[in-house]
């Protein structure tokens, strides 16, 4: 048995993208996290169960085609619904199609619900400090 904090990783919706996820799922592991890794193509439901399921801290989702305003619509509601409306959601990639401000994406994700919202390329070490810091 062990005392890791579980932590659900996964790339929302219809995109497959796969890359920045085993980044990240190495990156967390490494850390010390238990990383319960979806992978692609992974609707909201999945994401909702598998938190339920493991007692997971935390939500990282992926989206990298530019869909994710459409996909991540709905998942803190979704996750109050299912009881677990405290835990930490992530959100980060490539979420919207054509050239954004970023601080705008942001506000939208933040409006959405989620806790934390990435831009493309941020580093792990950035989402493993507030990872940290969020669960204290």
């Amino acid at each position: 048995m062990t005392n890791k904090v579980k932590v659900i990783l996964g790339v929302i919706g219809a995109d497959c993208h796969a890359v920045g996820n085993k980044i990240l799922n190495h990156a967390l592991t490494a850390a010390g996290y238990e990383v319960i890794n979806l992978g692609v193509l992974v609707p909201q439901e999945e994401f909702v169960n598998a938190a339920i399921e493991t007692d997971a801290k935390a939500i990282l989702v992926a989206s990298l085609y530019g869909h994710g305003e459409i996909d991540c619509r709905g998942l803190r509601d979704r996750c109050r619904e299912a009881g677990i409306e405290d835990i930490l959601l992530y959100v980060g990639g490539n979420l919207v199609v054509g050239k954004t401000d970023f601080k705008e994406v942001e506000e939208k994700f933040l409006a959405m619900g989620y806790d934390k919202v990435y831009e493309p390329g941020t580093l792990p070490d950035i989402v493993l400090a507030d990872l940290q810091a969020d669960l204290i």
